[in-house]
Order: structure tokens, then C-alpha cells, then sequence
């Protein structure tokens, strides 16, 4: 069997970490019950396990466990937000805001709402991706009733100043959401100080299992500022139904505790490998461009642009030894280019010469010395066949 590529689009999803793995095993074979059903032992072990798994995610988030309902993941967990928000709060007034580099999993539920007779304003965003609170005090309104903001961008990896734009929503009376996927596990923050009201996680983000996640709701939301999108037992505080996924929550609480054991060496590990890579390709490589906010940053988030080289035709030369991405993996089937990088004002030149690097837990310095030999290059083979003249010396 051939050597597998080096995976460097942790962005996207991260490998299940092995004694998430461990810890998931038993509830498949010998403790299955349904944690609903508290009559025998095998409910009762299930629905102890589950208790224990949300203090492990409320433990990461420094919140009270009760502040937490378990979603099948941070899409379900922003629609829910936002919907649930939205429609059940039509008496104090009917517009959204978000921002337009938000993820499709906050901006397409904005969009439904618009159809459906909402108001929704889009925000623009800096150069670097992120929202400037100038422009968020112009935005909202008397009839303002959600800003939803996430914490890092999925794509290039800056972070928002949700704690400023907290402030900003709490003076007004305005309910704050953010989508905190990418930065949960991978930044250490109290979600209470940060100030928002509802927050989005999810398993797979932080070496969990694909399929569960949660939304935070702040204590002493009122109930009737939330209505649920799913209906038939109310199972999660009311707000949203069915029979939970006992395997997967465990998984996820496990995945949780270890992130929140390790997470201050994990990061700056993290951290220096990215800067490693990045090292490496600017001595290899000229004209290349980093976006984001390399000062507010996900550690291990390097997006670049590459002027005279597809982004595709250098994934298409590495698909057997390199897996990376050109951006979110929730719009690769559009042949769009990032609706991200159009937001920031990335010329149109480069949009289809733009990567992501998402590198994690399980990444080796190995890895990043050979990711940053075999990137630099499939970069000059594509420049060359596209003609680009770089500007200065390529390094070797």
C-alpha cells in the first residue's frame, strides 16, 4: 500500500483522536441504551455517560453544563440560533445581521429569512476578514434583534473581536451568536467573558466524531426568545428532539477534555509549525501572498495566494501526496470563487489562486518540511507552464 498524503486540511475536519475512539467503543456493543430511557440500567448508564460528557464540553467552555443543547453539529447548532432567534422573536422586531464572510451555515439561513419577509443586513469585512465595529454600530437598528459574528474565519483563519462586538450588542439590546467552530479547542477563552448569548461548536473540529455538536445558550436566556426547529419529545431542554446520539457525545465530551488538558501546549506546538511552513515557502517561492491577520490568528490556520498558479492544477499535482484545500469544504462543489476572499477585496486575479492549510494535533515537523518541498515545487512546475516571470529570485 502506498504512503497516504500528508493531511494538512484540518479546516475541514480533523482526525479522531484515538482515545476518543477508546472511550466511544462501549456504547456501540455493551452500554447501547437510550439515555431517554431511565427505567433500567441500560438507560440510566447511558444517560450518566451523557451528563458527564457535557460537563466535559461545558468544562472547555467554562460554562454551566445546563447551558448546553446537544445538535447533530455547528450547522444545526446555527440554524437553530438564528431561526429560533428570529422567529420567535417577531414582537421586539424582524432584522438579522451577519457579516458577509460568515460561513454558508450562517449566511444561507440569512437568506431564508430575507425570502421568508425578514430584514438582513451583511456587514462587510476588512482586508484581513474581519468586521469592523464602526461599521456594526452604524448597522444596527431598533428593530435589531440577532448579530450573528463568528469567532474565526473557517478560510483564513482571523479571528473577530467578539468581546468589543459583545459590548457594542449588549448596550444596544441586541442579542450576539457566534459561530465558534473553528476556535473551540484551539483558543482559550471563558464564554462568559466573551459576551455572547448563543455559541456554536462541533465535534469534528477538535478530533471528535463527525456528527455531533452543541449550542451554547447563555444562562437566564429568556425561553421564549428560542423556538425549536425540530419537534417530537423534546429531548434537549425542549429545543430540539430526538434520541441522542449516546456514542457520539461521549466521543465529543472526551474529545473536549483532552483539547482543555492540553490546549496552551497544543496551540503554541501548533503555532510553530505554521510559521515553519510559512518560512520555508517564502525562502522557496516568490511572490506569495499570506491573508488574513497573522497578529489575531488561528495557530494553525496559512492561507495564501499564489499569483501564476491554479490553485486547482497545484491540489491536482498533490492529490496523492499532499491534502490540502482551496477553501471551505461546504462550497467546493461551486464553481464560484470564495465568496471569503471576495469579501475582503482579494483581486479577482488571485481567486482562483488562493489555498488553505489547516494543520493539527497529529501534524509532524516531518510533515511540514516535506509539505513545504513538495508545495514549492508544484507551484514553480504550474507557474512555469502558465508562463508567470516571478519578481525577484526564487530561493532553493
Amino acid at each position: 500500500m502506498p504512503d497516504k498524503p500528508i493531511y494538512l486540511d484540518n479546516n475541514s475536519t480533523t482526525r479522531v483522536d484515538p482515545r476518543v475512539v477508546e472511550k466511544m467503543l462501549p456504547f456501540f456493543t455493551e452500554d447501547y441504551g437510550n439515555a431517554s430511557s431511565v427505567t433500567h440500567e441500560y438507560g440510566i448508564a447511558a444517560s450518566n455517560a451523557v451528563t458527564r460528557a457535557r460537563k466535559q464540553v461545558a468544562d472547555l467552555l467554562q460554562c454551566d453544563p445546563k447551558c448546553l443543547i446537544f445538535t447533530s453539529g455547528a450547522t444545526e447548532a446555527n440554524n437553530l440560533a438564528i431561526f429560533g432567534v428570529m422567529r420567535a422573536s417577531t414582537h421586539r422586531g424582524r432584522h438579522l445581521i451577519v457579516n458577509a464572510a460568515e460561513h454558508k451555515a450562517v449566511l444561507d439561513p440569512a437568506a431564508r429569512l430575507r425570502d421568508e419577509g425578514y430584514e438582513v443586513t451583511v456587514l462587510p469585512v476588512d482586508p484581513l476578514g474581519a468586521v469592523r465595529i464602526e461599521d456594526l454600530n452604524v448597522a444596527i437598528r431598533d428593530d435589531t434583534v440577532l448579530v450573528s459574528v463568528m469567532h474565526a474565519n473557517n478560510e483564513v483563519g482571523t479571528l473577530n473581536a467578539i468581546e468589543r462586538i459583545a459590548r457594542v450588542c449588549k448596550r444596544a439590546g441586541v442579542l450576539l451568536h457566534t459561530d465558534a467552530s473553528q476556535s473551540v479547542g484551539k483558543l482559550r477563552f471563558d464564554v462568559n467573558e466573551l459576551g455572547v448569548d448563543l455559541l456554536s461548536l462541533s465535534g469534528h473540529k477538535l478530533y471528535g466524531p463527525k456528527g455531533v455538536g452543541a449550542l451554547f445558550i447563555r444562562p437566564g436566556f429568556p425561553k421564549n426568545q428560542i423556538a425549536p426547529l425540530v419537534e417530537g419529545g423534546g429531548h434537549e431542554r425542549k429545543l430540539r428532539s430526538g434520541t441522542l446520539p449516546v456514542h457520539q457525545i461521549i466521543g465529543f465530551g472526551e474529545a473536549c477534555e483532552i483539547c482543555d488538558a492540553n490546549l496552551e501546549a497544543e496551540t503554541g506546538r501548533i503555532a510553530t509549525l505554521r510559521e515553519l511552513l510559512k518560512n520555508m515557502l517564502s525562502e522557496r517561492v516568490a511572490d506569495l501572498h499570506f491573508n488574513g491577520n497573522a497578529a489575531f490568528q488561528l495557530p494553525g490556520t496559512l492561507h495564501l495566494s499564489i499569483p501564476g498558479a491554479n490553485a486547482e492544477a497545484i491540489m491536482m499535482k498533490l492529490r496523492h501526496k499532499l491534502a490540502i484545500s482551496s477553501g471551505s469544504a461546504c462550497t467546493t462543489t461551486s464553481p464560484e470563487p470564495s465568496h471569503v476572499l471576495k469579501a475582503m477585496g482579494i483581486p479577482t486575479s488571485l481567486l482562483s489562486c488562493c489555498l488553505r492549510i489547516g494543520i493539527g494535533r497529529f501534524t509532524t515537523e516531518d510533515e511540514i518540511r516535506s509539505a513545504a518541498e513538495l508545495l514549492s515545487d508544484a507551484i514553480r512546475t504550474t507557474r512555469e507552464l502558465s508562463g508567470y516571470k516571478v519578481s525577484q529570485k526564487i530561493g532553493t
